[in-house]
């Protein structure tokens, strides 16, 4: 019977961690994708279409909405996860180092470092090209 419980739930067992590996690389690239002259223009590609989700996505699904969380919230939601937080960075402090800080400090912060973040790739993506 184990075995077959470990069969049926491989494939969201599987999903989970697609999604804490992905989700999570890709929270680092857009973080720091800019310090690497190969990969700055994916960088600010990327990181504007996370800013475009946020906030145009969200005019509908909410302000800060991302299809990656969404997504991995229904992987959580049937493998009888509950209460799930509506940041993932919330998500992956309490999964990751068990450490629950204050929602408002947390959606602060991610902010603030995506906008830094945002703004180092415009400002090193335009030097670039104004010295060509």
């Amino acid at each position: 019977m184990m075995i077959f419980t470990i069969v049926l739930n491989l494939p969201l067992f599987l999903a989970d961690w697609f999604f804490v590996i992905f989700h999570s690389a890709l929270i680092l690239f857009n973080l720091f994708g800019w310090v690497w002259r190969k990969t700055r223009k994916a960088h600010l590609i990327t990181i504007s279409l996370t800013l475009l989700s946020w906030g145009f996505l969200g005019i509908w699904y909410g302000w800060g909405y991302c299809p990656l969380t969404d997504w991995h919230w229904q992987v959580l939601e049937m493998m009888g996860n509950e209460g799930l937080p509506n940041s993932y960075i919330s998500y992956l402090l309490e999964r990751l180092l068990n450490w629950q800080p204050k929602q408002e400090w947390v959606d602060m912060g991610t902010l603030a470092f995506t906008l830094l973040a945002f703004g180092v790739s415009i400002w090193v993506n335009w030097r670039k090209n104004s010295r060509k």
